[in-house]
């Protein structure tokens, strides 16, 4: 790692690009990374998805085939049964980042405040600490997108009342000779690999299912895999475990058992003062905050989130104005569409609005065709 980082002094990396070269696991990675910085052999910078780079000591440390003094590591039995204690990187030595943060898949993530903290630096220190955390709020408020920002090493579970155990730790599938193999589930990677995992709309999956999980997250940091020989997994250093929770959706149950497992619960809403200095339609952006109070006062049941009120600003792009606001009628609930459609009216100044349906035929004249479209008459001659 330190031999990595004095190679190449001008360069800041990050976890993954160093798992990457190094050819070790995230959470391998990251430890020896972090504790480089403890040393002060490394300096760190970024925001939920650190940044380290070398420094004045780094050349020097890198001449030493261990990195972390004898004694600072548990034996792997002991690991294996007791959470590894982790290094909090002091506050006043980590800088806060607040611009944007890119995700995985490229979408911008810009982060928040939660603790005096934006919002992926608290849940990485959070995760040093091995502190798992319960997300809640509505769909579409950037639960998932917060978490995706934090952990770049990040594997998800997109849970549903048909996720199965085998879905975690893993199933026996067939091969391409037929033969059947065991194949391990996102729950045996991420403990194996020493990165972080998200059960996303965990509240939503069985009970029963979840007990799988559960060891994993206290002190026994193991699981046995009854399907595969009764073989125990073992946490590594770095496995960390977030879940999601929608309160308002339909089968959704937050069980004591679960709720148990998760010290830190932070409630996830929309921050509409965001929306507008993306640039969404004020008017829209009026009418959700307005929903959003009456959803408060138990007098609705939905409103426009940050995701609703994204789709709403590439809607109006493409369709335009009355398409878009004909669209945000038609997404809510049919319980809720006409206290929606009369608070687009009047925010508005619309008369009417219905949601977006198809009108009656136009006639062929009226139609335009893309671009380099052949036309029936073309297509006649073809054949």
């Amino acid at each position: 790692m330190a031999r990595l980082l004095a190679d190449r002094p001008a360069d800041t990396l990050t976890i993954g690009d160093m798992a990457r070269q190094l050819g070790h696991s995230h959470g391998a990675v990251r430890n020896a990374a972090l504790t480089l910085v403890r040393r002060g052999e490394a300096d760190q910078g970024g925001m939920g998805q650190p940044e380290f780079r070398a420094n004045a000591k780094t050349a020097a440390a890198a001449q030493t085939a261990v990195i972390s003094p004898p004694g600072t590591h548990a034996p792997r039995a002991q690991a294996a049964t007791a959470p590894t204690a982790r290094t909090t990187i002091p506050a006043a030595t980590t800088p806060k980042q607040t611009g944007p943060i890119r995700r995985a898949g490229g979408q911008l993530y810009h982060p928040r405040e939660l603790a005096d903290l934006p919002d992926v630096e608290a849940l990485n220190r959070l995760r040093d600490a091995d502190v798992p955390v319960l997300l809640y709020g509505p769909p579409g408020t950037g639960k998932t997108s917060l978490v995706e920002a934090a952990f770049e090493d990040l594997l998800t579970v997109a849970g549903d009342g048909d996720t199965t155990v085998g879905d975690l730790i893993g199933e026996y599938t067939q091969d391409d000779a037929g033969a059947y193999v065991f194949q391990y589930g996102p729950l045996v990677t991420a403990m194996t690999e020493g990165r972080a995992l998200l059960i996303d709309d965990a509240t939503l999956i069985s009970p029963k299912v979840l007990a799988a999980l559960y060891p994993a997250m206290d002190g026994r940091r193991q699981i046995q895999v009854k399907a595969h020989k009764g073989e125990t997994i073992k946490a590594e250093p770095g496995f960390y475990v977030v879940a999601g929770h929608n309160p308002g959706v339909h089968g959704a149950v937050l069980t004591e058992a679960l709720a148990s497992r998760f010290s830190v619960q932070i409630q996830i809403g929309t921050d509409y003062d965001l929306a507008l200095a993306l640039r969404i339609d004020a008017r829209v952006v009026r009418v959700a905050r307005h929903l959003a109070h009456e959803v408060e006062l138990g007098e609705l049941g939905w409103a426009p989130q940050l995701r609703e009120l994204l789709s709403y600003q590439k809607t109006e792009a493409v369709l335009g104005t009355k398409a878009a606001l004909a669209n945000l009628v038609g997404i809510a609930p049919v319980e809720d569409r006409d206290a929606v459609a009369a608070a687009v009216i009047k925010a508005a100044g619309v008369k009417k609005i219905a949601p977006l349906t198809l009108g009656k035929q136009l006639p062929a004249s009226a139609v335009r065709r893309p671009p380099g479209s052949t036309g029936s008459a073309h297509r006649g001659r073809s054949r």
